[in-house]
């Protein structure tokens, strides 16, 4: 089976089921802007392309979002008809639609099925919508204007999808009726093999940074710092949080630029924003117990969870993060915020502690509480790695399922 892979940074949510799909005899070519030259990436025949250059026009602000998407679209046409052209023809298009680059590919082929990692769909009520109104200070009656432009980009491809999946219920349950009965809810998966519990582990970095299971870590990571991922809600809690645990270590892992929501003032990080909120309530004897470490590579990222003792994870109603998962798989005891998609895989008492977003008071009470119970932290890692050693492996449970997936798309075809 030819199967064309979409993705503007491939192999992005498709880094196991792509090399699958091509060890087990399928012919796989991904088109992407992330490559300069054609490649081959496990098995994956890679080919770019490229964006058109654009002279500058006025468009309406709610138009700039549809206006890139479509431009990649285009691009990605372009790239598709001089594949066809060349006599490629897929069976099966396995595309995420969120930047736009699949809207049009059903024109070049439209015999071949497309299927959609369906990663969001856009609500304008509460709590998707004003959730943190510190941040959002706009007309919310223009915001659910815009937020419905927004969608566009969803619209246009649900008449040309045959199926979606989406790594969540709660992602899956954003779309609407129409288009959620073709979505199947199987997510990406966890490497629990990798991601695993390591008694002896040791993480160091640089000179500031040496711990061990028998150091008292705090964790708290983010792609980038900011509120999405209740950045501020953390480090307004740390003062207190650094003055009830003395001997505690704080590792922050995150960037300085957005990853999601609003962007600081002009010429500022929220990052800093936050830290030069917080400074001057803080000892310079326990802010040097404080460690961000910007991004890190994978290795030491694993390591620094499974040293975790306590860790942290807040966020909007909005896509759950990995991280906190792969948390999970290495035991670690998780405080996090009582949101929709966080409840998916924390159950208040079983496999964490859930605090209100916004309550750093119950946050630095539960996670002092861990510290100071060694069974309770063992009950609820052991439990959490479970949880994803049962639903959310990558080998045994997720992998699987997506080639179900892929089959029942292609009418039951053997994959």
């Amino acid at each position: 089976m030819k199967i064309l892979f979409i993705h503007q940074n491939f192999p992005g949510q498709y880094k196991h089921l792509a090399p699958l799909l091509a060890s087990r005899g399928h012919d796989c070519l991904a088109l992407t802007l992330r490559v300069k030259k054609p490649a081959d990436w496990k098995g994956v025949k890679i080919i770019p392309y490229t964006l058109p250059e654009r002279k500058g026009q006025s468009l309406h602000p709610w138009l700039i979002d549809l206006d890139t998407k479509v431009t990649r679209g285009e691009a990605c046409y372009r790239a598709a008809r001089a594949l066809k052209e060349k006599g490629y023809t897929p069976d099966l298009i396995l595309a995420h639609p969120g930047w736009g680059e699949s809207l049009f590919l059903g024109d070049v082929w439209p015999e071949a099925k497309i299927a959609l990692y369906c990663e969001l769909y856009h609500l304008s009520d509460y709590p998707h919508l004003n959730f943190d109104p510190e941040f959002d200070k706009s007309d919310h009656g223009l915001q659910t204007l815009r937020i419905r432009m927004k969608n566009v980009n969803n619209h246009l491809h649900f008449p040309h999808a045959h199926a979606g999946i989406s790594p969540t219920r709660f992602q899956a349950d954003t779309f609407p009726g129409e288009f959620r009965d073709k979505i199947t809810v199987s997510h990406d998966g966890i490497d629990t093999i990798t991601a695993c519990p390591m008694p002896d582990v040791r993480l160091q970095i640089g000179d500031s940074v040496d711990v061990t299971r028998k150091d008292e870590v705090i964790t708290f990571i983010n792609r980038n710092l900011e509120p999405y991922r209740g950045y501020h809600v953390f480090m307004r809690a740390l003062p207190r949080l650094l003055r009830e645990r003395p001997n505690a270590k704080v590792l922050i892992v995150g960037g300085d630029e957005v990853s999601y929501g609003a962007a600081p003032p002009k010429g500022q990080t929220w990052k800093q924003i936050f830290i030069d909120e917080v400074r001057s309530q803080i000892p310079d004897t326990d802010w040097a117990r404080v460690h961000f470490l910007g991004r890190i590579p994978y290795d030491q990222f694993m390591r620094l969870l499974q040293v975790s003792r306590v860790h942290v994870y807040l966020t909007y109603p909005f896509v759950l993060s990995w991280s906190l998962m792969e948390a999970m798989s290495c035991e670690a005891a998780i405080v996090a915020s009582n949101t929709a998609p966080v409840r998916e895989v924390i159950r208040h008492g079983e496999t964490g502690r859930l605090v209100d977003f916004f309550d750093g008071e119950a946050l630095v009470a539960e996670v002092c509480d861990l510290l100071e119970d060694d069974e309770a932290r063992r009950e609820l890692g052991r439990a959490s790695r479970r949880l994803m050693l049962e639903k959310y492996d990558l080998n045994t449970i997720c992998l699987p399922r997506q080639l179900n997936w892929v089959s029942s798309v292609m009418g039951g075809a053997k994959v």
